[in-house]
């Protein structure tokens, strides 16, 4: 009833008027237009979209022109994110009366400027046949990785330009904390002399240096959801998924993203009516099959191939950061990891 009420909300305020509204995102957005012609039509307003490169970089370029915004909504801030986006105030507050639809769990803004609309699982990806082919163990854990064997086979995205890369930063982290005699610092260090790849972005690793689209690496960052994507794409088609995840104890990243109105905007109105159509069970149920990661709003029937190749991690494969303690560490955080594996310095002389 809710939601018969929203669309006869819309129809009313909005019939015979026309406008439009502009939102900044990644590149891997994507939605149904049969989706966006409905809310054209129920409200009169046509939505432009402006990709402009990962996560993290869309966010660089809204934080620049904060003074002079190019865009009315951001779209692409996610819990790992949030803390460089708000700190510099780049969006007014909205909190969505159809909010209570998504879990509190997801909420992940106590501050209410993003609002939550689909969460995924940032994991890597392994080529199994690559594998089987050099008679080589999948890993089974993420400290695997620096092992001789797998020398050369893994690539990641850099944290500071892409939002998976941060997701995997905050991982290790969590995983190898700060103060023990082994820490995150000193598995980034092993991993950069075990010969990691570091990409700017997930199209750049995933369809650049992938082993699965002709690159040389078997051992990828991506997510959780990307097995049943390599199924639902194949040619010739494929019964069993081709890559396979890395689960293992504090390995997973949950990645709940969202959408925020800019500040300066002369469209808050028009704004506000597309995150509320956002949270629409129309809108989220199209998201699996276009962005290939999860619906926040609950009771949203799944694609079967996402039931069938989308494994869910255990709670205890998560990794848990407070948006508080990631924006107080956040700046230092990706400096030392800047000096660890890009410039080649050690550990020690970074802390």
């Amino acid at each position: 009833m809710r939601y018969i009420l929203f669309l006869l909300t819309l129809l009313l305020c909005e019939a015979g008027t026309s406008s439009q509204i502009t939102v900044l995102t990644h590149d891997s957005f994507a939605v149904s237009e049969t989706v966006l012609e409905a809310f054209t039509k129920q409200t009169g307003i046509k939505v432009v979209f402006l990709s402009g490169g990962d996560a993290g970089t869309v966010i660089n370029r809204a934080i620049l022109t904060k003074d002079n915004p190019i865009a009315d909504l951001l779209y692409g801030v996610d819990n790992s994110l949030l803390g460089r986006a708000t700190k510099v105030k780049i969006f007014e507050p909205y909190r969505s009366s159809y909010l209570n639809t998504v879990p509190e769990e997801l909420w992940f803004d106590p501050n209410g400027f993003v609002t939550p609309i689909n969460v995924g699982y940032v994991s890597f990806n392994l080529d199994i046949s690559f594998f089987e082919n050099a008679s080589l163990e999948l890993p089974r854990d993420i400290s695997d990785l620096t092992e001789s064997a797998y020398s050369g086979l893994t690539v990641v995205e850099n944290p500071a330009t892409s939002s998976p890369g941060l997701a995997f930063l905050l991982t290790t982290i969590g995983k190898f904390g700060e103060t023990s005699s082994y820490d995150w610092l000193d598995f980034w260090k092993e991993l950069r002399d075990n010969d990691i790849s570091v990409t700017e972005g997930w199209n750049e690793a995933y369809y650049g240096s992938f082993s699965r689209y002709g690159g040389d690496r078997p051992i990828v960052l991506s997510y959780a959801t990307s097995p049943a994507a390599e199924v639902i794409f194949s040619s010739p088609v494929v019964q069993e998924a081709p890559t396979s995840n890395l689960f293992c104890k504090d390995c997973v990243w949950r990645q709940i993203e969202g959408i925020g109105i800019l500040a300066g905007t002369t469209k808050q109105k028009e704004a506000r009516m597309f995150i509320d159509f956002m949270l629409n069970p129309m809108y989220q149920a199209d998201i699996p099959l276009n962005m290939f990661v999860y619906p926040a709003i609950e009771n949203i029937t799944l694609p079967e191939a996402f039931n069938l190749y989308a494994s869910l991690p255990r709670n205890s494969d998560l990794v848990v950061l407070s948006p508080s303690e990631i924006e107080a560490n956040q700046e230092r955080w990706l400096l030392q990891w800047t000096q660890v594996v890009l410039q080649g310095r050690d550990p020690e002389d970074v802390r």
